[in-house]
């Protein structure tokens, strides 16, 4: 598939992680591709060796289980800069989705400069489900900007966030600096599936001092309480009730389950111009439209900016569509939200 594309070119492969890392230090290649599971080295121990060596670029291809979530998410904690799910069914199904869906990830990402993306902070403790290695700490790093210098947090009763490619890495910047008492409720929208975003709740709530939970339907909306919407369903206000989540299955023509825009639509309609909307990085333009509704409402919309995403997609987008009230790095959204949590 990705040596059809005439904007790829595919250097080699390689059979386990040992191979991997060698030939990465030969080719010094944009971008890799690389299984969870590999004989002789696996691709977590071929991964630490590859960023500690070579970084560059590095994709993880995961089956879709919890444990492979796990360990996807632990090789995000050590510098991969995105996943694949690997589901067998879905490639055999619908090869030519699945395929395009690959090339444009690794387009997207070959013409990012060759840096190694945010590192996730380890887990403070490892489920029984992750695997056996172990990561080394990861300092946060603060970087000191003046409060004055932050945009004014708008007058809200709710923030809904919505993110795809790199998300998990800005989504974790952004939440592990607000205080346990934050004084509305959090709606998380990120492109994931099922078995991960399980995992990415759990992993999130061992770090923050916000409660994080997987949402469920009828989850009463509550202050210091981030909800993240689960894999392969939608995420929605109660339209009869604006304190009650709605989580239901997707139309199978959605194309992003969850759906940024689902989700920011249904809070425009539930609270108008009491809504902070930030887009984060990520690919394609989903979160445009519903960012044009809440916009209708009254409500303020915040873009992630080019320099601190991942993929500057879905961002691009909200500000090319004029949509966004400030144009932030990652870590002006996190000392905003956090100076505005400890007012």
């Amino acid at each position: 598939m990705l040596a059809a594309h005439s904007g790829i070119q595919v250097v080699d492969t390689a059979k386990n992680g040992k191979e991997a890392v060698a030939k990465v230090k030969q080719l010094k290649p944009d971008v890799v591709t690389m299984d969870v599971e590999m004989p002789e080295m696996d691709g977590i121990t071929a991964l630490k060796l590859i960023m500690a060596e070579n970084p560059c670029q590095v994709v993880m291809l995961s089956s879709l289980t919890r444990r492979s979530a796990a360990v996807t998410l632990e090789a995000l904690a050590l510098g991969a800069v995105d996943y694949m799910e690997k589901d067998a069914r879905a490639w055999v199904a619908d090869s030519a989705t699945t395929g395009m869906a690959l090339v444009d990830k690794i387009i997207a990402l070959g013409g990012r400069k060759q840096t190694v993306s945010r590192p996730l902070t380890p887990m403070k403790s490892e489920p029984e489900h992750v695997s056996n290695s172990k990561i080394d700490a990861v300092p946060e790093v603060e970087i000191p900007v003046s409060v004055d210098t932050l945009p004014k947090f708008p007058d809200c009763k709710i923030v809904t966030i919505g993110s795809s490619t790199g998300g998990p890495a800005a989504l974790q910047t952004i939440l592990t600096g607000l205080p346990g008492d934050f004084p509305v409720p959090v709606l998380l929208t990120q492109h994931m599936p099922k078995a991960f975003t399980t995992v990415f709740a759990r992993r999130l709530n061992d770090l923050c001092a916000i409660k994080v939970k997987e949402a469920e339907d009828g989850d009463q909306l509550l202050p210091g309480c981030a909800y993240l919407a689960p894999g392969g369903q939608q995420m929605i206000i109660d339209p009869l009730n604006a304190a009650k989540l709605i989580i239901r299955e997707s139309d199978e023509r959605m194309t992003y389950k969850p759906s940024v825009d689902l989700t920011f639509a249904s809070v425009a309609k539930g609270y108008g111009s009491r809504v902070l909307a930030i887009v984060l990085t990520g690919m394609g333009a989903d979160g445009c439209d519903g960012a044009r509704m809440l916009k209708k409402a009254g409500a303020r919309v915040w873009a992630q900016d080019k320099d601190s995403s991942t993929i500057f997609g879905m961002p691009k987008a909200v500000i090319t569509a004029e949509l966004a009230d400030a144009v932030l790095n990652i870590d002006n959204i996190r000392q905003t939200l956090t100076h505005w949590g400890q007012r």
